[in-house]
C-alpha cells in the first residue's frame, strides 16, 4: 500500500484524484483548507491554510511514496517543496497547456517554448514558475502533467458544460453558435485524467506530459451535444466578426461562447499527446462524457447563472439583433 499526500483533494480534479487513489488501494491524505468541499470517504483530511506558518507540520515528518500538487501559486508550491520534498519518492505537479508561449503550431510537443514567468498573476506564467521551482527541487522525481480542456460533472468553469446544457434548455428553440467547421476541441474527462494521474505515480513516470484528449472538430462536438440533449431547434451559426461586433467573447467567462477561440489560437487545442498515449493513456468515448455532463447539468439546473457563456435571455436578444442586422 502506497502512502500518498494530495495537496488539495476537496475540489473537482483533486477530489477525483483522491478517489481514484483510494480505489486502487492507496492510503490517501488530503491537506487543504476544506472550503471547497470535503475529502472523499476513506481519506485522512488534514485541515490547513497553506499560506500560514507551519502549514505542513502535521505531514512534514512522514515518508510519502507520492505527493500530488495542484496549486498554481508559486509561493504555495515552493512552501510545500521546502517542507516535503526530502521525504517524497515521487512528486506529481498538475500544470496546464496554458504554459506554452504560443498557440500557433499544431501538433506541438512538450518541448515547445514556455511563457516567461514575469507576471505571476497570469495563470499560465504562474504555472511555468511552479514547474521551474519544482524541477529545481525534485529533478528526476518529478512528473509534470499538463492537461488541456477538462470536462465532466463538477466543472465549475462551465466551458464544456455550457453547450450540452444550453441545447437541453433551448429544446425546439433557436441557439447561437460560432462558425465551427474550422475550430478544434481537445477534451478529456475529469475521471480519465484522475485515473491517469493516479496510475502514473504508481508507475514512477517522470518528465512533462500533455494530458490532452483526442482532437475533435468543434462542429462535431456541438452536433454530439445537440443529439445527446435532444435539441431539435435551429442552430444559428454566425461569423466571428459579427459576434465580436456584438461583444461576444472568446473561450470562457461572462458573455462568451465557450470553446470558441480566435483563428490565430486554434493550435491551443491541437497539442501533441503521443507521450500521454505512450504512458498508458485511456479515454472514454466523448459521448459518455457528454452524457455524464448533461446529467450533472440537469441536477444543477439548466437556467442557473453560469461562470461562462451567455444567459438564455442574452442569447435570444442577440439572435434578434443579428437577424435584424
Amino acid at each position: 500500500m502506497r502512502n500518498v499526500l494530495v495537496l488539495g483533494g476537496t475540489a473537482w480534479l483533486g477530489f477525483e484524484i483522491a478517489e481514484q487513489l483510494l480505489a486502487s488501494g492507496d492510503a490517501v491524505t488530503c491537506l487543504a483548507r476544506g472550503e471547497s468541499g470535503q475529502a472523499p470517504a476513506g481519506a485522512v483530511f488534514v485541515p490547513s491554510d497553506r499560506r500560514s506558518p507551519g502549514a505542513y507540520a502535521a505531514v512534514a515528518n512522514e515518508a510519502w511514496d507520492e505527493v500530488i500538487e495542484l496549486s498554481y501559486d508559486p509561493a504555495m508550491v515552493r512552501g510545500a517543496l521546502d517542507a516535503l520534498a526530502d521525504n517524497a519518492k515521487h512528486w506529481t505537479l498538475v500544470s496546464s497547456v496554458s504554459v506554452y508561449a504560443t498557440n500557433t503550431d499544431a501538433g506541438a510537443e512538450e518541448s515547445a517554448p514556455l511563457l516567461k514567468p514575469v507576471d505571476l498573476n497570469d495563470y499560465g506564467q504562474a504555472k511555468v514558475a511552479a514547474e521551474q521551482v519544482s524541477q529545481k527541487a525534485l529533478g528526476n522525481r518529478l512528473l509534470i502533467v499538463r492537461p488541456g480542456l477538462i470536462a465532466g460533472p463538477g466543472d465549475g468553469s462551465d466551458r464544456f458544460s455550457y453547450w450540452v446544457g444550453r441545447f437541453a434548455l433551448a429544446g425546439e428553440g433557436p441557439m447561437l453558435s460560432p462558425i465551427a467547421d474550422d475550430r478544434v476541441v481537445e477534451v478529456i474527462d475529469v475521471e480519465d485524467l484522475a485515473i491517469f494521474i493516479a496510475q502514473a505515480g504508481k508507475s514512477g513516470i517522470t518528465g512533462a506530459i500533455n494530458a490532452t484528449g483526442n482532437q475533435h472538430a468543434l462542429a462535431d462536438v456541438l452536433a454530439l451535444c445537440a443529439d445527446v440533449a435532444g435539441f431539435t431547434g435551429e442552430l444559428v451559426c454566425v461569423f466571428d466578426e459579427r459576434l465580436i461586433e456584438h461583444d461576444v467573447r472568446f473561450w470562457a467567462g461572462p458573455r462568451s461562447l465557450p470553446l470558441w477561440v480566435p483563428k490565430t489560437d486554434i493550435a491551443f487545442a491541437q497539442r501533441d499527446n503521443s507521450a500521454f498515449r505512450a504512458a498508458g493513456w485511456k479515454l472514454r468515448p466523448l459521448r459518455q462524457t457528454v452524457q455524464r455532463t448533461l446529467e450533472a447539468e440537469r441536477e444543477l439546473g439548466l437556467e442557473r447563472e453560469r461562470r461562462s457563456g451567455l444567459s438564455r435571455s442574452e442569447e435570444l436578444e442577440l439572435l434578434d439583433q443579428l437577424r435584424l442586422g
